[in-house]
């Protein structure tokens, strides 16, 4: 909105300032940092009052989950409104990527309200049926897709590789939407301890900020040998703005948490870095960016695949996060070596802009 304004103005003076991605983007962090914190006691306190019971906890889980019986969840959505408020008023309203973004950032996050919803109603952790879910998820994920093939084309790009290595067609529209809805339940599966996921999401929102703003600039992309997509790098206002919502809520969910981010929250972020992947034509990078979360799906995926051909488990219990706490990692362990192991694999994502 302020973009649209000072450009009408004719970007006079001080408001040149918003014709830079960077200042805007800036900008947008420290507006969603201090809408998370402004908002959260009177939200959380909303929440707790609304919910009674809190989020439901499985009785099959670690033994010290128990006690956390009682916090409210879908504090995702203190995260949501910190990010729209702050990108509606910071983003160039006319990008089409953006706003494909916030497509799969509102709609997944819907989805994972009305699970969220489901849980507390029920006071069960089950929520509304698997394929259901997943249904309304590759809907969204897919015209998403298609909002952004438009501009962008569907050439596939693979790291350390110069240019396109295969152009898929309208196959693309499967594949990114598939992309979006792998990462966006990866992310939520991760989302089982206190600030588990949101400092991986962080951290890889700030990787893809830097991959965002390099792939939307025509100098930089063609000297890294990466691919240029005109006007993606206004996406950099949407994960910043995610980065300082983010913080505000990590600040509220430390342990011990006064809220759970719920699915609304994780499955709205995790579709969000999908999507933005999509749009850059970075989807494997962010599988190592975003290796974490892929390692935490690969786990259940795993888990149950064995347990159903032999009767036996690979790990003492999945999300592998669980499988460390069982073998008696204290929770905050379990945590930080996560963010570690984040920040590392962040780092090696970002090394393949260059080993090309």
């Amino acid at each position: 909105m302020l973009y649209l304004i000072a450009e009408w103005l004719g970007f006079p003076g001080p408001l040149n300032l918003f014709r830079y991605i960077t200042f805007r983007a800036g900008a947008a962090t420290g507006t969603a940092l201090l809408v998370g914190l402004l908002l959260g006691p009177a939200f959380i306190a909303w929440l707790r009052k609304k919910q009674g019971k809190g989020q439901p906890i499985r009785a099959d889980g670690p033994q010290s989950h128990l006690a956390k019986r009682g916090t409210p969840t879908m504090g995702g959505l203190l995260i949501l409104i910190a990010v729209f408020l702050s990108v509606f008023l910071w983003m160039d309203l006319g990008n089409r990527y953006v706003w494909a973004v916030l497509l799969v950032t509102a709609g997944f996050g819907l989805i994972g309200f009305m699970d969220d919803y489901d849980k507390v109603r029920k006071a069960h952790h089950a929520g509304i049926p698997g394929k259901v879910r997943l249904l309304l998820e590759f809907v969204i994920a897919g015209l998403a897709t298609w909002l952004m093939v438009g501009l962008s084309g569907t050439n596939l790009h693979l790291p350390f590789i110069s240019g396109p290595v295969l152009d898929l067609g309208w196959f693309y529209i499967v594949f990114g939407a598939f992309v979006i809805v792998a990462f966006g339940n990866a992310v939520n599966l991760t989302d089982g301890l206190d600030g588990l996921a949101t400092m991986p999401v962080i951290i890889a929102s700030v990787a893809f900020t830097l991959i965002a703003y390099l792939v939307g600039n025509a100098v930089f992309a063609a000297y890294l040998g990466i691919p240029h997509v005109l006007g993606v790098g206004e996406l950099a206002v949407v994960l910043l703005a995610v980065v300082g919502a983010g913080l505000a809520f990590l600040w509220f969910n430390a342990p011990p948490a006064a809220v759970f981010m719920g699915d609304t929250g994780s499955l709205a972020l995790g579709g969000a870095l999908g999507a933005v992947a999509v749009a850059t034509h970075h989807e494997f990078v962010l599988a190592i960016v975003g290796g974490l979360f892929v390692l935490e799906a690969v786990s259940v995926v795993l888990q149950v695949f064995f347990f159903k051909r032999t009767g036996k488990r690979i790990f003492k219990m999945a999300p592998i996060h669980h499988h460390f706490e069982q073998m008696g990692w204290s929770e905050p362990t379990v945590v930080i070596r996560f963010w570690i192991i984040s920040f590392v694999l962040a780092l090696a994502g970002l090394s393949t802009l260059k080993l090309r």
